[in-house]
């Protein structure tokens, strides 16, 4: 592959932002790639983003894109319910250290 970078590493990188709801630059960060690579590979398999900036946009008629639109919303919650449990675990740990 020209780019240097797998198929299998292709198809992983993409799936951390449409199945495991990662914000694209978190996911490229975290891989250490640049973040216009792997938003050229989610456009190439018709991922769209969310435009948060704008919660009163017109949902998208398509019931495809817009069940595609719900199981990332739902992905990006249950991740955040996750982190949010971990904080609580933390602060329960360390507030536990200073009596």
């Amino acid at each position: 592959m020209a780019s240097g970078y797998t198929r299998q590493f292709r198809d992983q990188a993409v799936k951390l932002v449409t199945e495991r709801g990662y914000a694209p630059s978190t996911a490229a960060r975290e891989l250490g790639m640049p973040d216009s690579t792997l938003v050229q590979w989610l456009k190439k398999a018709g991922w769209k983003p969310l435009r948060e900036s704008d919660p009163d946009a017109a949902l998208p008629e398509d019931p495809k894109a817009l069940a595609a639109q719900v199981r990332e919303l739902r992905r990006q919650v249950k991740r955040l319910e996750m982190e949010k449990e971990i904080l609580k675990k933390a602060t329960a740990y360390f507030a536990s250290l200073n009596p």
